[in-house]
């Protein structure tokens, strides 16, 4: 019997690029303080060389931050419900009502999936892998050459089917020749931590490199870094979800507000435009139905498309897609933790002879710790 090529099947899983920016002074994770007896921290900027890449030390580095964020989440979580949404309260309160209503509802039906606990997490879950596959066969998927995928557990297969241009029908024993084949993968690195964007194809990777490709930590070994210079057309935009409604298309994430952002930048660049199409992948316990569209913030990304496990679901929304990035929105401390939007922002002040409004001063949503 052959066995159909799916990344969840065919291989278990190993455990993004920085930007090229010419004024920017190079610089490795190993600079970096790192707790005593970690391993010596992986080269990741500049060209993803393979030869000089360390996966081990890059993954251990990725999971200390990831760590950090989730600690600072949880407190941020913690206040949020204690001074809940009253006069001088957290505006946002309601979000991280929904959020801890949704993971607990994973967890306490066993629908989660590694990394556990999904607290904190784009959650991982139970079909995550079908979803992806309805994903695959959608038309606006086939039909794109260029698909934005975000780096979380759920969306492996997602970025595993834009790499090999196939769903599941494939036989598993070709997996060799599907290497010749696919879209144009590009990806994020996790929570912008060190860079940009990365861009990944099946023809530029070694033979048998697919799989590894589809981790964070093959984005950042073999893809070709970008930057705001890059000129790239973005034809499908893959987003992860904590919770979304199918009435409305309302999303929330995690918390941090990076798909956000990076939905911003890609506007910046001409890549996206109203036109493009936003999918997410969820399992059907993350549909819900209070989402208060009117406490939505403009910055706030809408989807289009909802792929589960058992259904697809087009939403039509009519929330309006952000246009930008909103700087008037962005508080000095966000600002100061993303080196990207730094630039970003002196660049714009610099071409325009105008300085750009920064948002107040607030308690971030919260993140790990940037390198400044």
């Amino acid at each position: 019997m052959i066995m159909p090529l799916s990344l969840h099947r065919a291989a278990g899983w190993p455990p993004a690029a920085p930007l090229r920016w010419p004024p920017l002074r190079r610089r490795s994770y190993a600079a970096s303080p790192r707790p005593p007896g970690a391993p010596a921290a992986a080269r990741v900027e500049g060209a993803s060389s393979s030869s000089s890449f360390d996966p081990s030390a890059f993954e251990a580095e990725r999971l200390r931050l990831d760590a950090e964020a989730r600690a600072s989440m949880a407190a941020a979580a913690a206040a949020s419900d204690a001074e809940g949404e009253g006069q001088g309260g957290d505006p946002k309160a309601w979000k991280w009502k929904i959020r801890k209503r949704v993971w607990d509802l994973l967890e306490a039906e066993d629908i989660a999936r590694n990394p556990r606990p999904v607290h904190h997490r784009i959650p991982n879950f139970a079909g995550a892998a079908l979803a992806a596959d309805s994903l695959g066969k959608l038309d606006v998927f086939q039909k794109a050459q260029c698909v934005k995928v975000n780096p979380d557990s759920p969306q492996k297969q997602v970025r595993f089917l834009t790499l090999t241009g196939h769903t599941t029908e494939v036989p598993f024993i070709e997996l060799d020749s599907v290497d010749a084949g696919g879209k144009k993968l590009l990806t994020p690195q996790p929570r912008l931590r060190t860079g940009f964007f990365s861009v990944l194809a099946s023809q530029t990777l070694p033979s048998g490199s697919i799989l590894e490709a589809c981790t964070s930590v093959g984005a950042a070994k073999y893809g070709r870094p970008i930057g705001l210079d890059e000129k790239i057309k973005v034809d499908l935009i893959v987003i992860g979800s904590v919770a979304v409604d199918p009435t409305t298309g309302a999303r929330l994430g995690k918390g941090e507000g990076f798909a956000e952002l990076e939905y911003g930048m890609l506007r910046y660049m001409g890549a996206i435009d109203d036109n493009a199409m936003i999918v997410t992948s969820v399992h059907d316990k993350q549909l819900v139905d209070d989402i208060p569209v009117e406490k939505l913030l403009v910055h706030d990304v809408p989807v289009d498309i909802i792929c589960t496990p058992t259904q697809i679901i087009y939403t039509n929304t009519r929330i309006p897609k952000p246009q930008g990035i909103y700087w008037e929105k962005l508080s000095p401390e966000k600002l100061g933790q993303i080196r990207i939007l730094r630039e970003l922002k002196r660049r714009i002040e610099r071409q325009t002879g105008q300085l750009l409004p920064t948002g107040p001063s607030e308690k971030l949503p919260p993140t790990a710790r940037r390198r400044r």
